[in-house]
């Protein structure tokens, strides 16, 4: 087993509450940090719809108690200090803004003991952008999961030139211990290996909407019967979150930067913002 016990997630989001939730079930003592109060409740909602989801799917043992038992290893917190006070691990699951990471870091660099271990789960941003904020570059890599992780099992561990190689492996086997299938990349690669091949599909589904070719419905179903994938690429948006869709796609080129003042306009602002509230490009609510 790792020596990696004490772990502590910031973020309660979609991802976020996966991460914590998925380590609470395969044993480990969790902390779940967010900003404040009104979010910690939400966060609570988060994980008893998780537990019901992996009864729901089967989960291997969630039907015989593992589910519920793994509630009871989660405890939470808005106070960042509290929250790292013991631990062994902290991986960080916060919005995909730079100045509200390095905020992040140099507050967590002075309050968590001097061997944790910290992670981000970023999948737009490299390590190497955020370690000098954590006041301990060698202790400091990504480890970047995929949504539903209790089905798509795999965490992507990329470190840095700074990286102590004993803590890249001791958060390989970290993953492997939470059910993880660990994919060990040798060097730094924005989009690490998952969204070097996602990310291009996207961008073309998002085009061929802007540039008025297809709508939505139509590039889902031309991709699902072609490739045979359970889900096409609007649906996959959906799943993501349309504001993470559109936080990304604002930074990028004319068409994305197009793309996420569309998506804004017709879907954001109307409350749309994907499979998480029940409506996004598709209504999930029926």
């Amino acid at each position: 087993m790792t020596e990696l016990k004490q772990i502590t997630v910031l973020g309660t989001g979609v991802l976020g509450s996966q991460i914590a939730y998925q380590s609470a079930y395969h044993g480990f003592d969790v902390v779940a940090y967010d900003i404040n109060a009104e979010v910690i409740e939400k966060a609570k909602a988060r994980f008893d719809s998780l537990a019901a989801a992996y009864k729901a799917e089967n989960v291997e043992g969630a039907k015989e108690g593992k589910a519920d038992e793994a509630l009871q290893r989660i405890t939470y917190s808005y106070d960042l200090a509290e929250a790292v006070a013991k631990a062994d691990l902290v991986i960080e699951a916060i919005p995909e803004d730079i100045a509200i990471k390095r905020d992040t870091y140099e507050k967590l660099a002075t309050v968590a003991p001097e061997h944790t271990v910290f992670a981000t789960n970023s999948s737009t941003l490299l390590p190497s952008d955020l370690k000098e904020f954590t006041g301990r570059p060698e202790k400091f890599l990504a480890l970047h999961f995929a949504n539903h992780v209790w089905v798509n099992n795999t965490a992507e561990v990329m470190g840095t030139e700074s990286t102590d190689p004993a803590v890249y492996r001791e958060v390989v086997e970290f993953a492997k211990n939470i059910g993880m299938v660990p994919i060990e990349l040798k060097k730094e690669k924005a989009g690490y290996v998952l969204n070097s091949l996602l990310v291009p599909l996207l961008n073309a589904a998002s085009d061929l909407l802007i540039d008025g070719i297809a709508d939505p419905d139509m590039v889902d179903k031309t991709w699902r019967i072609g490739t045979g994938a359970p889900f096409g690429p609007f649906q996959i948006m959906d799943v993501v979150g349309l504001t993470t869709v559109y936080n990304i796609s604002s930074q990028g080129g004319e068409k994305q930067r197009e793309f996420a003042d569309y998506i804004k306009k017709n879907y954001i602002d109307e409350g749309k913002l994907g499979v998480a509230v029940g409506e996004g490009f598709y209504n999930y609510k029926s």
